[in-house]
């Protein structure tokens, strides 16, 4: 067994909750990574009961995938860094969870995306995933921006890119707005012509549906297109300015983390673009600092 060299020493899970999935990493302080595992959306602010199904999927993925006993579980130390627990309501419910770790520290994914990225040093990061926000902390201090939550906010993000993107399509399918080669896009990805039937098929949905019609999106803007283009360089804009009230800070690292990242830097300003920086590790390992340095101060 992969783990057998480790048995004697504490060990860690690292967990990153968002809106579209929740990634799990069993960590040994001598030897690395374990074991890893992924589960659906772990946002709390869209489902308390799925995100800690998520959480628990994932966890038990990374034992398996680490070859540990399913009841190892109540041996781990977890550091749990999740969407949505900015807002001290979920941030008091997660807490009250009957979890099954030996023990659990809470916070927030930018928190600990942060820590990840930089390796525990000050920096600053911009999650750009489903939803957007960004964080810095420098010399013990830190602060956020964004982050309120789908549809009210997450400007810049695959949902938000997705809604701006879906509305222009209803638009222009009722004659009410320009034509924009998203249509067709969207009329072939809902397999109807009909504006209706693809507001029918959006209504109720989560972020992370909405998410995933980004990438349309995108390569719509790529082509040429002037309407989609324009909603990314709104995006765009918004992430341009959230770095930079980032950056007034002096954070000595800045880096941009979420499925949008890569797609997204050409759009940034050029000054915003030169200083994004490589994240060092995945917020997962960031979690497993977390949950590291909080043990320590106990």
């Amino acid at each position: 067994m992969r783990v057998d060299a480790a048995t004697q020493e504490q060990l860690f899970i690292g967990i990153d909750g968002g809106g579209t999935k929740c990634r799990a990493t069993i960590y040994s302080p001598t030897h690395g990574v374990l074991g890893t595992g992924l589960g659906g959306p772990a946002n709390p602010l869209h489902g308390l009961e799925r995100t800690l199904e998520s959480i628990i999927m994932s966890t038990q993925q990374a034992l398996r995938d680490a070859s540990m006993n399913l009841h190892s579980v109540h041996e781990l130390v977890a550091g749990l860094g999740l969407a949505g627990v900015n807002l001290p309501s979920l941030y008091e419910q997660i807490s009250g969870w009957q979890h099954p770790f030996k023990k659990m520290y809470l916070t927030t994914d930018l928190h600990t995306a942060c820590i990840g990225a930089h390796e525990g040093q000050d920096g600053a990061v911009i999650i750009t995933g489903t939803g957007s926000c960004g964080y810095v902390t420098v010399q013990g201090k830190s602060k956020s921006y964004g982050g309120h939550g789908f549809a009210q906010g997450d400007k810049g993000s695959g949902a938000w890119l997705g809604l701006e993107a879906l509305k222009a399509v209803l638009l222009d399918l009722d004659g009410l707005g320009p034509h924009t080669q998203l249509t067709a896009m969207f009329t072939l990805h809902f397999n109807t012509q009909s504006a209706m039937v693809i507001a029918e098929q959006m209504a109720g949905q989560p972020s992370s549906s909405y998410a995933k019609l980004a990438r349309m999106v995108l390569d719509a803007a790529q082509q040429g297109d002037p309407l989609a283009t324009e909603i990314v360089k709104d995006g765009a804009r918004y992430i341009s300015m959230m770095a930079k009230r980032l950056l007034a800070l002096e954070p000595p690292r800045l880096s941009m983390i979420g499925g949008l990242a890569e797609p997204l830097q050409p759009w940034l300003d050029a000054d915003i673009a030169a200083r994004v920086a490589t994240p060092k590790q995945p917020p997962e390992l960031g979690a497993v600092y977390f949950a590291q340095q909080s043990l320590a101060q106990e």
